[in-house]
């Protein structure tokens, strides 16, 4: 069994930059990718990036392609969203998705505005 909590959210500026951090704990060696989804006000929610654990690959939504960044750290256990040139498009509560070998599992959503 795997769980993911997020972390790291918060209000950001226009052109500005935060980090969100994705933290597994339970059963890490089952993990085969992690992904970061979005659900921006009264809309669907979206996909945003996807980190393969076999390969190290990565896989980005062409809205966040070249401004957003997801990579991990094994010491920690913990994926990170490094998103940069920040947009008011990019407001939504962002939800860490982990695809291991017993399903699928969500945390619980982090809120990430984007204001002036």
């Amino acid at each position: 069994q795997v769980q993911v909590e997020e972390s790291g959210g918060g209000l950001g500026q226009p052109g500005g930059s935060l980090r969100l951090a994705c933290t597994a704990s339970g059963s890490i060696s089952s993990i085969n990718h992690m992904d970061w989804y979005r659900r921006p006000p009264r809309k669907d929610h979206e996909w945003v990036a996807t980190f393969i654990y076999s390969d190290n690959t990565t896989r980005y939504a062409d809205s966040v392609l070249g401004r957003f960044t997801i990579s991990r750290d094994p010491a920690r256990n913990v994926v990170y969203l490094q998103m940069n040139d920040l947009k008011a498009m990019d407001t939504a509560v962002y939800y860490c998705n982990v695809g291991a070998n017993g399903g699928i599992r969500w945390g619980s959503g982090i809120q990430v505005t984007v204001s002036s």
